[in-house]
């Protein structure tokens, strides 16, 4: 079929598979004998048989098979082989397509004596009636042959017994025992063959000009007819000789061994040739390749250059490095004769790889911006590389799964053979790094590591991939501000680089827990930031008093959260009233709030005093100092003209040992002299005080706040204010106009309704008669309110909590 195709050469028969059929597949061979039964190979019958599968040139998978191996049908000098393969995509060949392939190749005449030197096997064929070994191989053991001599039986010609000559020592091995220890041994009508593994425990090293080679000295004892023959059936293999000088491979081999030369004392050489891949070369290919054969005295020599053709590039994996080797598949044949053998015939197949060399390979970001898609290709790889996962965030995927994080891969093939690998990434995919450079620049950092494999060595390496993409595609926070009586605000609208951006003010990270406990207000929604600090608090600076008021400065910072490094500065800056400051009391009792100024950084607000320096605030922080005293004390002087009495005092910080104060400031309370009031007088014993209902003019407020502490109204901007069903509302009214102390607000009725009128229907009761609604699930609460620097008069205001709630009709949520 199309899928394999056969070659003769020589005395072996190539049988080459297709790549592009049988590539990603898991293959078993098995030789079908005449019998048509199946013999599954494995390596050590491969080498016993003389069978060889090999990889070469990026994964062609290649099968060949000696003329004499062990199920090869031979007729009149055609030898034929059945070959079956099987190929499974899973390793537990479940599902596997069998292929049958069977060739036939002649071959002759054959030499009285062919040796072959294959890639995991020596093999040695002589003729039968070739002459008798030496003299030293046998003569020496006579009992060799009276041994044999009870065994020369009638019966068709067959190996009975082989010794191996060794330094130490001579074993003999019966055919079995042979066949266990993993030789091959055969006969045929004209020849006797021995088969020997690499891997053989009879196998000596013995060296001919400096080179090793795997030698085994041996005879095999013969049985024909009513004869006993002793046929020598020594063998020798070059295992080295390979050298790499100047970019240049040079394979030297040794003309005559010892192993195979004994006895004889003359030689000349019959033929010379070399080529590649089974294939020779003519002396003008050789040229055109720039290759050079030189046939000495003593040595064979081939020389390659790095890189020829012939030869390829394989991926090669050193401590976990990605590089490459130069492959060459070279043989040699070497015929000659002697006056012991006649005509040798010596092939040997010599597949050489080149020392491990690192290579570089060149990632490459096409980046897209128009799709926001990072297109990374990686290489350049030799056919044999495949890509078998990918390593994101620790976590190592599959490339088929490796879709699912975002992580696209391709293959690109090139008109050489080599290939690259492409990586698409979308920007916004998670296992993407994103951080903000500078002005409106963002860097995207993909950090990918590569698994690679090469067939069928299942080597294994890892290319890390680490692109940065810089695109001008960042959106900053920006912020807006503003002041009440009592607060600054800012409003920080998130951009696209701060998700990990943290608030400061100063060196203190503000977590809505801190936040809380210093009575500020801190929200962040992920699109919105907002925090409200109270214009006396620590983290507010102020920087000067003037008769319009004190100007406030509230700077917030946000920081990189791993980093720490400063990000973005917002500032916030109001004047507030003075009069939040004093309260001059119709008592004669002043209330007086100093603040720290910026610029004085080592003010200590707990040595504050008035003018009479025994009077000391009565409550210190560490950027405020509050005293409390009558008007008539500490020093406090006073003027009169004709409508108003004034009282003066100054607040004053002196340095220890110094009477000049370094810090002054002067404040006035001013009182009405000439006030008309009208007093009725009975000399009758008033009754008891009563309450009549009446009507007047009445001015009330009714704020929401945000949190418990009514210290935050919502604004007017903030309006209209979404909340979750049973969610806090905080309400509080108060009684603007008449400001008399003498009165107290009660609430009788208060009711929510669908829509702004305070008549449409339906209505649901919050307080009946001063009192909560006993049928509702949550019930109002009373909160308790007392005396501030806000709140003058708490008997002028009412503060309750009402949870979240919306009105239904059925199972049907009504809307306005």
């Amino acid at each position: 079929t199309g899928l394999m195709g056969s070659e003769c050469l020589g005395n072996l028969l190539r049988i080459t598979l297709s790549a592009e059929y049988f590539e990603d597949k898991y293959l078993s061979f098995s030789v079908v004998d005449e019998s048509g039964i199946a013999w599954e190979l494995d390596e050590a019958m491969a080498s016993q048989c003389g069978y060889t599968v090999t990889y070469s040139n990026w994964n062609n998978v290649e099968f060949r098979a000696s003329a004499l191996s062990c199920h090869s049908h031979l007729e009149k000098d055609v030898f034929t082989i059945t070959l079956e393969i099987k190929a499974s995509r899973t390793p537990d060949m479940k599902n596997a397509a069998t292929h049958l392939k069977s060739a036939s190749c002649p071959y002759g005449p054959w030499s009285p004596r062919e040796l072959v030197c294959e890639r995991n096997y020596m093999e040695v064929s002589v003729r039968n009636e070739v002459p008798q070994p030496v003299k030293d191989f046998i003569q020496d053991e006579p009992e060799d042959w009276t041994c044999a001599f009870s065994e020369a039986k009638a019966g068709e010609a067959s190996i009975w017994q082989i010794v191996f000559h060794q330094p130490e020592e001579k074993k003999a091995l019966l055919v079995s025992d042979a066949w266990s220890a993993g030789y091959g041994l055969n006969t045929t009508g004209t020849r006797v063959l021995l088969r020997i593994p690499y891997t053989a425990v009879q196998i000596q090293l013995v060296e001919a000009q400096g080179i090793t080679f795997s030698a085994v000295r041996s005879s095999i004892f013969y049985k024909q007819r009513w004869m006993i023959l002793m046929v020598d059936t020594a063998v020798a293999c070059p295992v080295d000789g390979v050298d790499y000088v100047n970019k240049t491979i040079i394979w030297t081999v040794p003309k005559y061994i010892q192993p195979l030369s004994a006895g004889a004392t003359s030689f000349k050489d019959v033929l010379v040739e070399a080529g590649v891949d089974l294939h020779k070369l003519s002396a003008k290919e050789m040229a055109s390749r720039k290759y050079m054969l030189s046939n000495d005295l003593n040595t064979i020599t081939m020389k390659i250059p790095i890189g020829a053709e012939g030869g390829y590039y394989k991926t090669s994996v050193s401590s976990g490095q990605h590089g490459a080797k130069y492959a060459i598949n070279l043989f040699l044949e070497h015929q000659w004769e002697d006056d012991k053998w006649g005509l040798t015939k010596h092939t040997i197949i010599k597949e050489i790889e080149t020392p491990f060399e690192q290579v570089e390979l060149a990632i490459i970001n096409n980046l897209n911006l128009s799709m926001r898609i990072m297109n990374v290709t990686v290489g350049t790889f030799f056919p044999d590389v495949k890509l078998v996962n990918l390593t994101i965030e620790g976590a190592t995927v599959a490339v088929p799964e490796a879709v699912q994080h975002g992580y696209l891969t391709y293959e690109i093939r090139y008109a050489n053979g080599s290939k690259a690998y492409g990586i698409q990434v979308p920007f916004d995919t998670p296992g993407i790094k994103k951080e903000y450079m500078t002005a409106d620049m963002r860097a995207y950092t993909m950090n990918v590591t590569l698994g690679f494999t090469i067939p069928p060595t299942s080597e294994t390496f890892a290319v890390p991939v680490i692109t940065v993409s810089i695109v001008k595609d960042a959106v900053l926070p920006s912020a807006r501000g503003f002041c009440d009586g009592k607060n600054l605000h800012l409003i920080i609208t998130r951009g696209n680089v701060d998700q990990n951006w943290l608030p400061f003010i100063s060196d203190w990270h503000v977590t809505p827990e801190d936040a809380q406990k210093h009575n500020y207000s801190l929200r962040d929604n992920g699109t919105h930031l907002a925090i409200s600090v109270p214009f006396l608090s620590s983290h507010v600076n102020h920087e000067d008093f003037h008769t319009s008021g004190v100007k406030a400065s509230l700077h917030l910072t946000l920081k990189d959260g791993m980093t720490l490094a400063n990000k973005r500065n917002f500032s916030i800056s109001c004047r507030f009233s003075p009069s939040e400051l004093i309260q001059c009391l119709p008592n004669g009792t002043v209330v007086i709030t100093v603040v720290k100024l910026v610029g004085i950084a080592d003010l200590d607000t707990s040595l504050l005093v008035l003018r009479d320096r025994q009077c000391k605030p009565s409550l210190v922080t560490e950027k405020t100092a509050t005293f409390k005293f009558n008007v008539n004390t500490c020093g406090t002087s006073r003027k009169f003209n004709s409508t108003t009495m004034t009282y003066e005092n100054d607040v004053l910080y002196f340095r220890p040992g110094n009477d000049t104060p370094v810090y002054q400031l002067k404040f006035v309370c001013l009182y009405t002299i000439k006030q008309i009031v009208d007093v009725q007088y009975e000399s009758k014993k008033n009754p008891p005080p009563s309450i009549k209902p009446g009507f007047g003019s009445l001015t009330l407020s009714l704020k929401l706040f945000k949190e418990k502490s009514y210290s935050d109204p919502y604004q007017e901007l903030e309006y209209p204010v979404v909340k979750y069903l049973r969610e806090a509302l905080y309400f509080e009214v108060e009684l603007l106009q008449p400001k008399d102390a003498r009165l107290e607000l009660n609430l009788d009725d208060c009711w929510a309704t669908n829509s702004q009128s305070q008549d449409s229907l339906p209505q649901w009761p919050i307080l009946i008669n001063g009192c909560e609604n006993n049928e509702d699930s949550y019930r109002t609460v009373f909160h308790e309110v007392n005396y501030s620097l806000r709140v003058k008069l708490p008997q002028l205001l009412k503060r309750f909590e009402v949870r979240m709630f919306t009105f239904v009709q059925g199972t049907t949520l009504l809307q306005e």
